[in-house]
């Protein structure tokens, strides 16, 4: 009995070590055939030979978005499609180097195109944000809410346009930082653009005393405006009478400029008005607290 139940399990030892020699030989059939450092060889050269297509591909790309774009400036292209249109060649020529780098590992471009279009909903769901911005980003060039040099607002920053690219809006500030801001926020939001026009108005709030009347604290008003210089001559400078405050007389001193003097004139216009109320002894009020003290007895 014992004898029996000992050769039934050395049969299904056997069978089992059987079974396992012939699996490792099918996992491993052809693999250890030939030449296998040969093989490692090819490998490593195809490898060798990706890594260089790339970088020079690379350089490619970038040379022939540089190429483009100075061929567009030399011509007198449209700044904002300049850049736009340098940014699209150097990325489809990059494209075509990654295609390239495949087809050596013997990876057919239908292939990747298949897969692509299986895993397109997948690609779209997570990159939702980032096609919004594209799709923006089209919008924008389309309807030209601003171009490349303008100076505008958008998403609460200031900045001059650098460029106006697939995804975001580059701005660069008036103290030289660098912001990037999503096309989607830019198109969705208010957009201001502050150079769009030639001339600009400088509005400058100041309070004066009650010590002198309304027409003469004008004349020295107008007279500060004669005195700004980067006005335009021939626009409706004014001192305008705002309001009668609580302790001021408020105006509002207006002049025109051009739009690039905005901030040089706006600070003239201040100093003028200054200067010339000192000159003519009117005061500017200003918040003050008078502290009365009791003497408890």
């Amino acid at each position: 009995m014992f004898a029996a139940f000992r050769a039934l399990i050395s049969a299904a030892e056997e069978a089992a070590a059987a079974a396992a020699e012939k699996t490792v030989a099918a996992a491993t059939d052809g693999f250890f055939e030939g030449d296998f450092g040969q093989k490692l060889i090819d490998l490593g050269l195809k490898l060798i030979g990706v890594v260089v297509l790339f970088i020079v591909g690379r350089w490619v790309a970038r040379k022939v978005g540089r190429v483009v774009e100075k061929s567009l400036k030399k011509k007198d292209f449209d700044k904002t499609l300049t850049k736009f249109f340098a940014t699209v060649a150097s990325t489809l020529v990059l494209i075509m180097v990654v295609l390239a780098c495949l087809s050596i590992f013997g990876i057919a471009t239908t292939s990747v195109a298949a897969i692509l279009g299986a895993a397109g909903l997948a690609i779209g769901l997570a990159f939702q944000g980032s096609l919004s911005n594209f799709a923006a980003g089209i919008m924008l060039i389309v309807f030209r809410p601003y171009n490349v040099g303008d100076v505008v607002k958008i998403a609460g920053e200031v900045g001059k346009v650098d460029e106006l690219g697939l995804f975001v809006t580059v701005l660069d500030t008036p103290d030289n930082r660098r912001i990037m801001i999503p096309n989607g926020k830019a198109f969705d939001g208010v957009i201001e653009n502050i150079t769009h026009h030639e001339l600009r108005r400088v509005d400058v709030p100041v309070g004066t005393d009650y010590s002198k009347t309304v027409d003469e604290t004008r004349a020295i008003l107008q007279a500060c405006i004669a005195d700004v210089p980067g006005r335009v001559e021939g626009q409706p400078h004014a001192a305008y009478l705002a309001e009668l405050g609580a302790s001021s007389v408020d105006w509002e001193v207006r002049v025109w400029c051009n739009a690039a003097d905005w901030f040089d004139v706006r600070e003239q216009t201040i100093r003028a008005i200054k200067n010339h109320l000192d000159a003519a002894d009117i005061g500017i009020p200003f918040p003050q607290m008078d502290v009365h003290l009791d003497k408890i007895a």
